[in-house]
């Protein structure tokens, strides 16, 4: 059960105002609890909170950064059905995968604990002409300062993790939106950051909603913009950012490519996890199928076997697959697409039923890539089967989008592996398995509309710092 209310963070203390926010069960759609909402004047202050707090969060031995650290892994690990329980209501993320990304909220701060002792330069040796004769050089990262992340609604965990644990790594403060629709989860987060020795202002949490928003993104004092969401809002929220750096991660509609000397047995168990595990809701989500001429057919009729048993409902049953989607307006969405796929001469292979806001797990062929659900990210429980005779036109096709994300790639021959990896236009390339896969210490992102820049905790940490550069001169005599 999730409390009667929650306050934000402002500056690492909980704070209630008056004005709040009602967070929905997305099952049954009734209210599930109140959060505190922020006001412009409040997110004014969480920044310059966090100005105020970058030399003493910055002054942190690494020690002490990953004691914090590991407090949360500690406090996370003991709260977690809790945290799984929340989100199972907030989200409507069935309660399997609730626990799973609970498991992976905590690894992504272990990992970050782990990192965060390991953040090291690096000696130049500049004598490369006589003029440099007597000089050398050496490098360090220092933190880049106050920080901004916005956090989407699908992974409200281990999405925001994945911003938050390496900016404590390297010592930056910073300010969280949450998604409006799950902020519950960061709130628990902010909670268990408030019983740490972080620096006062160090964090401030401040669920708001999309148009009070405007300084997360516009705010000079602010070092690095770092936003997972939708293509359309990143790339307006970058035009708007001004000087500062800017990290996206945005959406896809990925593919899978399954050759004819693939396992069908495990491809099946695979393309079916990608493609409908938390309703589709994921921006690496198997949207795309491409399937050799040989075995399509075969193929075929697994996936929709294995499709046609997944069990949809409320998503605290411990049987339940397929949960609601976000709202009610998004599953409407997908399945005007699903009907527009159908009228443009594709075909209905299994699903395609919606009740509320749960849509049926539902498979499509012979669709035209110009529709909707083939050019443009899904975001939910639907994926597209196509056929191939030769793998370099597979490869061709998953790049005419415009996103890229990752692709995964069912195949035992070496070549075409390389051929994947040398030529697929993706942030990443999964041999073996969907696209769908992902473990948080891994570089992870995407090129064209799909973003800028990669997460996992090294590589964010990265990202969050500056280098700062030393050049010694030994006068010659």
């Amino acid at each position: 059960m999730l409390a009667e209310s929650y306050p934000y963070y402002l500056a690492n203390k909980p704070e209630r105002p008056n004005a709040e926010l009602i967070v929905t069960d997305k099952f049954t759609g009734e209210p599930a609890t109140r959060v505190a909402m922020a006001t412009p004047e409040a997110i004014d202050q969480g920044i310059a909170a966090a100005v105020a707090a970058a030399g003493p969060t910055a002054a942190m031995v690494p020690y002490e950064r990953q004691a914090v650290l590991n407090h949360c892994v500690k406090r996370f690990t003991e709260r977690a059905e809790e945290l799984a329980q929340a989100l199972c209501i907030e989200a409507g993320k069935p309660i399997k995968d609730s626990r799973g990304e609970v498991s992976r909220l905590i690894d992504t701060f272990r990992i970050a604990a782990e990192e965060s002792v390991r953040m090291t330069g690096e000696v130049q040796n500049l004598e490369i002409a006589p003029r440099a004769r007597g000089y050398r050089g050496m490098f360090k990262r220092v933190p880049i300062g106050p920080c901004s992340f916005i956090s989407p609604f699908n992974f409200p965990l281990n999405l925001a993790a994945h911003k938050v644990a390496p900016a404590i790594a390297v010592g930056c403060p910073f300010v969280l939106k949450p998604a409006s629709l799950t902020p519950v989860g960061a709130l628990i987060m902010g909670e268990v950051l408030a019983e740490t020795d972080l620096p006062p202002g160090a964090f401030s949490i401040l669920p708001c909603r999309r148009d009070g928003a405007d300084l997360f993104t516009t705010d000079e004092r602010l070092k690095l913009l770092s936003f997972t969401g939708s293509p359309d809002v990143g790339w307006q929220l970058k035009a708007r950012a001004g000087k500062k750096k800017v990290i996206l991660e945005l959406g896809g509609n990925a593919a899978c490519i399954v050759d004819a000397d693939a396992d069908l047995d495990d491809a099946v168990q695979r393309l079916v996890f990608g493609a409908f595990y938390q309703s589709g809701q994921s921006c690496i989500g198997v949207q795309r199928i491409m399937v050799h001429q040989d075995i399509y057919e075969d193929l075929k009729v697994r996936l929709i076997a294995a499709t046609s048993r997944l069990k949809s409902g409320n998503p605290s049953d411990e049987s339940t697959f397929i949960g609601p989607m976000i709202s009610e307006k998004e599953a409407a969405r997908l399945e005007s697409w699903i009907v527009s796929a159908v009228k443009a001469g594709g075909v209905m292979l299994c699903g395609g039923k919606r009740n509320g806001a749960i849509l049926d797990a539902t498979l499509l062929e012979k669709v035209p890539r110009g529709e909707d659900v083939c050019a443009r990210e899904a975001f939910g429980p639907v994926a597209v089967l196509s056929r191939f005779s030769k793998f370099e036109d597979a490869v061709a096709e998953v790049n005419e989008s415009v996103f890229g994300l990752q692709t995964g790639v069912f195949t035992r021959d070496l070549y075409k592996m390389l051929h994947a990896w040398d030529h697929l236009e993706v942030g990443g390339v999964i041999i073996g398995d969907v696209p769908s896969w992902r473990v948080d210490n891994m570089p992870y992102g995407g090129v064209k509309d799909s973003g800028l820049g990669r997460e996992g905790i090294r590589f964010a940490m990265e990202d969050m710092t500056e280098i700062r550069n030393l050049v010694i001169r030994t006068p010659q005599s």
